[in-house]
Parts: structure tokens; sequence; C-alpha cells
């Protein structure tokens, strides 16, 4: 795709749950199934306010044309040819795509009817090349939205494959966290710091931490020889020993790329049968939906995301050994909370 003469809007969409769907797929997605076919309404916001005051009517009056904006701009404002931009909560990554189809909605479809088709272009792009600001915009707590301030930052990187680099907080950024620091963006920015560090340590030292992580979290653990440890990365079990089953045998993954199933199913099948052993995957990225599905078939086996990680880490960060808190210096705050009167 070339972007070259390209000036349509650029939109942010969230939609974690259905993240690697969307790529697979080649569509974005809202929901509201409940409201039913929205083709005669379209993009009357009007209409979708009384649509979505009957159909929800519990729902707090600020909530209404908010929802009515989502909508409105989901299925006309929206236009083919548009750039989309789909932030990855599981890996922290974005995925940028292209509008091709008008609204229309899937009646095959289980959940998120409202559709559009896209063809993505770059997915799996580490967060961290762009400048903190623009990422603070894209973080926005809304599902659908345009991209104003920072839209030739992102599209620059479109033309030639080039972002700023990490860590910029440039003047606008500084403005935004002034001006609203709020818990959302707190935790995105402690996320991607986060996941920034991990992803560029050692490969071994890597498999050090995480078997530094689980003994935070009470295990007894350790990496295991640099080579010919047969895809096993670090042993853990609760016994001091490691004698008692059963035996936790991870695999550790600092790649923030999706991991598909032939990684998973070689490390379950290194695992005894019966209970003994249990196998834990853990990686910066994502799983494919296969991968997942082996996950699913089997009690002994844990798939764990960047995103898992991370919870595991700020869950845990106390009983961490000094020398990964120097690595990760973090400390507990607090913040604006705006989904809290939301909830």
């Amino acid at each position: 795709m070339n972007y070259d003469s390209h000036t349509g809007v650029i939109w942010g969409i969230h939609n974690d749950r259905f993240s690697l769907d969307l790529v697979e797929g080649g569509f974005i997605s809202i929901g509201w199934d409940e409201l039913g076919d929205l083709t005669a309404i379209g993009s009357d916001r009007q209409k979708l306010k009384e649509l979505l005051s009957a159909t929800f009517p519990e729902a707090k009056p600020g909530a209404i044309p908010v929802w009515a904006g989502v909508l409105a701009r989901f299925i006309g404002e929206m236009a083919v040819g548009d750039i989309v931009i789909s932030p990855n909560r599981a890996d922290r990554t974005l995925n940028f795509g292209v509008i091709e189809s008008d609204f229309y909605v899937d009646a095959n479809a289980e959940v998120h009817r409202n559709r559009r088709k896209v063809k993505w272009t770059n997915v799996g792009v580490p967060r961290n090349g762009f400048s903190q600001s623009a990422l603070f915009e894209i973080g926005s707590a809304i599902t659908l939205f345009q991209v104003k301030r920072h839209a030739d930052e992102f599209r620059a990187f479109l033309e030639t494959g080039k972002s700023p680099g990490p860590g910029v907080i440039d003047e606008t950024g500084l403005m935004l966290i002034e001006d609203e620091p709020n818990a959302a963006r707190v935790d995105s920015y402690s996320r991607d710091f986060v996941i920034g560090i991990l992803r560029y340590m050692d490969a071994y030292r890597f498999e050090h931490f995480v078997a530094g992580l689980l003994r935070a979290m009470g295990y007894r653990a350790s990496a295991t020889v640099a080579s010919g440890d047969g895809g096993v990365d670090v042993i853990a079990s609760r016994d001091p020993l490691a004698l008692e089953p059963p035996i936790i045998k991870a695999q550790c993954k600092r790649t923030i790329n999706t991991i598909g199933a032939p990684d998973v199913q070689k490390l379950a099948g290194a695992l005894a049968t019966g209970g003994v052993e249990l196998g834990l995957f853990v990686t910066l990225g994502a799983y494919s939906n296969d991968a997942l599905h082996i996950e699913r078939t089997r009690h002994d086996l844990r798939l764990i995301n960047g995103e898992q990680l991370v919870d595991l880490i700020f869950e845990n960060y106390e009983a961490l050994d000094s020398e990964w808190k120097r690595l990760l210096p973090l400390r507990r705050v607090y913040a604006i909370d705006h989904d809290a009167g939301n909830s």
C-alpha cells in the first residue's frame, strides 16, 4: 500500500477482545448488538440516542450521547480509504490498516456484528517507536475517535516505515500529561515502559527474570542451562528441592510477535503425563487462535501473554529481588480514574 498521496482521516479504534480476530478476518467492529440492524437508522445521532435510551434505560444520561457519537462516526463518518489504528492490548503493539468498505452488519457473527472491511498493512508494530504523546492520543478511553494531534507522525511512519524513536515526549505530550494525568495514561505508560525494558533484554537474562518473578510468586524457580535445555527455559516447583510434583516447565520468548501452535505444541509434547509436570509459556506478545485452542484442550498448560505478564509483575513487584527492581523502577501511585464514574 502506497500512502504517499493518502489524505484520508486517521481513526483509532479499541477492541481488545477481538484484536486477533480483526486482523485475521480483515475487519474492524463495534458492539451494541442489542440495538439490532442499524442500517436503516444510519448516522442520525438523534435517532441513535433515542434507540440507545430505549434499549439501555439504566445507562447514565452522559453515556448515551457518547455512545451515539461512536456509532455515528462508525456508520457514517468513516470513509473508504481512511486509515485505522487498532492498538492490541495483549502484546502492546499497533495494527495499521485502510478501510475498504462502507458500514455493514454481519448477521452471521456471534458478537460485534457492526463492521467495516479493512486491509491490514502493518501488523504488530512496536509502540515504543512512537512519541509518548502520540501513544497517549491513541490511548483514548473512547471506543472510536479521530486521531488529530499526531496524525502527521503516524502518516509519516506509514509512508517511510520510520518513527520518531522510543521514549520521546514532545511539547504537546507534556501538555497532555499536565492537563490530564489520569489512571489510564499512567497505566499505559508504565506498561509500555516494562515491555520496552524486557523486550531488549538478552534472551537468557529474560529467562532469569521469569524465574525471579516465579520466586516472587512463591515458587522455587531457576533458569536452565543456556544450551541443551530442550526448549525448557525455567524449572519451578512449590517443593524446595523440585522433586515433588507437579514440576513446572516454562518456556520464555521475549518476542512481541504472535506465538503459533507449533511452538506451544513443542512445549506440551515435552511434558510428562498424569499431572506430574505442568507447562508454562511466557511471551511479551500474543498467541494465535490455534495456540490458544491447545491451551483450552489441556489442563496442564498455561499461556501467559505480554499483558498478563505485566499484570503479574505489578501484582508481585514488592516481592521481586532488588536486581529486578533496579531494572524496573516502579512506584505505586494514585491517579484520576475517569472510568470509575462510568461503572
